[in-house]
């Protein structure tokens, strides 16, 4: 995938070229909900350093942020409804290379762990910030109470990782080094890919949510809580 420049982000903006903002936000869509082996993390970085360093996205830092937000939870919305019409078909799926039960596994983990704080969380946690959004759609996650997180979220992670390589993208050191720091930016898109990966070939899938209805009552107990569950409605 390396040689083919999927996890190189700045592929990405030279193949977008003076549409880059607005192939960034595009890429970023698909892989919040769609296909989760795409660099989020590092185009959003890269943006935001390269709108401080060049004119190869020539926009200003606050369009770039309100743009990348909107578009990280769109994807999000999407996502849940497609959780919420055929997620369960989806994961039943024993042959599906992306859509797997143990990334589903993963997901609800994660719910049980941090609750509603997950859909913000999330976020920073590469391929679980793209299923949690389906696993939040199959539970039936209230969606103004979803929309909510997800919207937290979406700004503290497409505005502030964007910030973050506006800010240092200003550091003389890094301007003078910038082919450095887009390799750190590559080996930074990987790492945490290698990390889920390993993590999961390590530990045993967890039985509790080998059954759907257990799967679900995971959100559902949640939504309990709120006093808002759909089988009080």
């Amino acid at each position: 995938m390396l040689l083919d420049g999927l996890l190189d982000p700045q592929t990405w903006i030279d193949r977008f070229g003076a549409y880059a903002l607005w192939g960034v936000a595009l890429i970023i869509f698909i892989e919040c909900w769609l296909f989760p082996f795409l660099p989020g993390d590092s185009l959003l970085f890269l943006v935001g350093l390269l709108i401080s360093q060049s004119d190869a996205v020539n926009q200003p830092i606050w369009l770039a942020c309100v743009v990348l937000t909107v578009s990280a939870v769109a994807s999000n919305i999407v996502g849940y409804l497609v959780g919420a019409k055929a997620g369960p078909a989806i994961f039943n799926k024993p042959d599906s290379r992306i859509f797997k039960q143990e990334h589903i596994d993963q997901t609800f983990a994660f719910f049980d762990k941090y609750g509603n704080r997950a859909i913000v969380l999330a976020r920073f946690v590469p391929i679980v910030r793209t299923f949690i959004t389906l696993a939040a759609g199959v539970g039936r996650m209230p969606m103004r109470r979803f929309v909510t997180y997800s919207a937290i979220g979406g700004i503290l992670w497409a505005t502030g990782v964007t910030l973050a390589g506006y800010w240092l993208g200003q550091i003389d050191f890094l301007e003078r080094h910038i082919d450095l720091l887009l390799i750190a930016i590559v080996g930074l898109s990987v790492v945490p890919i290698a990390i889920e990966f390993l993590r999961a070939r390590s530990t045993k899938r967890d039985e509790r949510y080998d059954e759907e209805h257990e799967r679900m009552r995971v959100l559902r107990d949640e939504a309990a809580e709120d006093g808002d569950s759909p089988a009080s409605r």
